[in-house]
């Protein structure tokens, strides 16, 4: 042996992932403490050195299509490795996927948007529990439908297999959009659907990413006689056979590799019509929008997860004879992670909450979530990737190898921007939205709450305000429009509900413009120390830290 093994980072191994004073608060606050013992269970099983092999098997090892049998039948299949159904297994029967639409307790889709938050050792199993949590306010456009497919959609079993839907015992749905022409513009979508004298129609046409294709059931969009209208499309038929939805190849993806995702043909598929035709936007749309609260819960969770890792390793990790956590300036970064990660969790268990009160009826709330969603898409999921970079710099050279687990969580970050409408679609649709004096009221109803709790907040949401007056270049600046508009709410909900001193921090650099722009640029004089503390995990190798700045 030629050499000691020394100043080497212990495996994060061990912690509760929902160890989270943000997410846990949230929850409280939200009205779902009834969840914290599942969500404190998923969150103990997320931080096993098992569940983050699965992940890593799953990604190491990605689906591989089947379009023929050895004989030469199509099957139009795809394999996954054992781990991707390990990961789906847990998902479901935790209820991550629709369970929540059968839940009458209040708070229930803030329970489980809390265990989609913590059950975050791969992203890529993720897209089906999304999409399949999404369909049901879909589908109840078409009561008949909604009552055959909703009680299967929201069971918690993983019942995986080809077979005629209405037979198994529960199903999974993905959506299928996208076009090679249109893209985002699914007005552009060429895809015809031919309505048949029994109220069934038939799809000719493709689509250019259809995830998940393993799904049961697809929602998807075509051209009827009448305009686009939204389908709902089996992989098999009533009768066990196979519906024409033809596999031509899976994309090879920078991340999200677990998952598939497929280049589709209907030849002549059997579809049935959800809504009514020529409405298929106004369908789909409230589809979209559950999955677009599911990105920035995805983008939440992934700087949670980042700023764990990074705290994890500084704490164990010397350097220059002392501990990197103990080092001035990695503990400003740490802590400006922190800060972002902090504010990201807070809004997502508002918009949690205010999801579960809208699907309850309240019109406030509703309005509310139409402006919020569409910010907090925005902008959480286009913090992350530049907030992943950061936390994989603190590990130095070792964050940059695979085995860390960062190049992985570097290469998804980008995905949730770009997913369910790029950062350009969500900026347009935001204002949209601000076009309803109603979303622009309740929104600024919701940030009023901290009026007069810090000046900086009050001359931010009046600079904001008078942006939103310059109509004549209001496209243009719409992601300036889009960041002011996050960024004041999150400021709003860390003076009402967050630590001070990470409410402090933020309202000091993100509204008061005098800071660097890159992570790890916090004014002096703030107290650091309870934020690394609330982001640093708890294992059976943890080193208790600094509780005292004067460095």
């Amino acid at each position: 042996m030629t050499h000691e093994v020394f100043n080497q980072v212990p495996p994060l191994d061990g912690h509760d992932v929902a160890d989270d004073p943000a997410l846990l608060d949230g929850l409280e606050r939200e009205g779902a403490d009834w969840a914290v013992p599942e969500v404190r269970e998923l969150g103990r099983l997320a931080g096993t050195g098992r569940a983050q092999e699965l992940g890593r098997l799953a990604n190491e090892h990605p689906p591989v299509l089947r379009t023929h049998d050895r004989v030469g039948n199509r099957v139009d299949e795809v394999e996954f490795h054992p781990a991707w159904h390990e990961l789906m297994t847990v998902a479901v029967t935790h209820g991550l996927h629709g369970s929540a639409w059968a839940d009458p307790r209040p708070g229930a889709h803030v329970a489980r948007a809390a265990k989609f938050y913590v059950w975050r050792v791969d992203a890529g199993h993720g897209c089906p529990i999304s999409m399949t949590y999404a369909s049901v306010p879909a589908l109840r456009q078409s009561p008949e439908l909604a009552a055959q497919y909703e009680p299967l959609l929201a069971r918690p079993e993983y019942d995986f297999g080809l077979r005629a839907p209405l037979t198994k015992n529960a199903l999974l749905a993905g959506m299928s959009m996208t076009e090679k022409q249109g893209g985002s513009d699914v007005r552009a979508n060429t895809t015809e659907a031919a309505r048949h004298p029994d109220g069934t129609y038939r799809l000719t046409g493709h689509k250019w990413f259809t995830s998940a294709p393993m799904c049961d059931v697809f929602l998807t969009l075509a051209q009827a006689p009448d305009g686009l209208t939204c389908f709902l499309v089996p992989r098999v038929l009533p009768d066990g056979e196979l519906n024409p939805l033809r596999l031509m190849r899976l994309k090879d993806k920078l991340g999200n590799r677990s998952n598939a995702s497929a280049e589709i043909e209907y030849e002549g598929a059997l579809a049935w019509r959800v809504g009514a035709e020529g409405r298929g936007v106004r369908t789909i749309i409230e589809m979209v929008n559950m999955t677009r609260l599911d990105c920035l819960i995805g983008a939440a969770s992934g700087m949670r997860q980042g700023v764990t890792t990074a705290a994890h390793h500084a704490a164990h990790r010397k350097a220059f004879g002392k501990y990197l956590a103990d080092q001035p300036l990695m503990r400003n970064v740490l802590a400006d992670l922190a800060v972002e990660s902090e504010a990201a969790t807070v809004l997502m268990t508002r918009l949690a909450g205010a999801t579960d009160r809208s699907v309850r009826g309240d019109e406030k709330e509703t309005a509310f979530k139409r402006l919020a969603l569409a910010v907090g898409k925005y902008w959480v999921c286009k913090r992350w990737p530049a907030h992943t970079a950061e936390a994989l710099e603190c590990l130095g050279g070792n964050g940059y190898i695979e085995e860390s687990g960062m190049p992985r969580l570097f290469r998804e970050s980008p995905l949730n921007s770009i997913w369910e409408g790029s950062g350009n679609v969500a900026a347009l649709d935001l204002l949209r939205a601000l076009r309803d004096p109603r979303t622009q009221d309740a929104f600024f109803d919701e940030i009023a709450l901290s009026q007069g709790a810090d000046p900086r907040l009050d001359a931010a949401v009046k600079e904001t305000k008078q942006t939103l007056t310059d109509t004549a270049t209001l496209e243009f600046q719409a992601r300036r429009v889009a960041e002011r508009l996050a960024v004041t709410l999150q400021a709003s909900l860390l003076l009402q509900h967050g630590h001070p001193a990470v409410a402090e921090a933020f309202c000091a650099t993100r509204l008061n413009g005098d800071w660097g722009t890159a992570f790890g640029t916090l004014p002096p004089g703030l107290d650091l120390t309870p934020i690394i503390n609330r982001t640093t995990p708890k294992t059976p190798t943890a080193r208790g830290t600094a509780s005292t700045e004067g460095r």
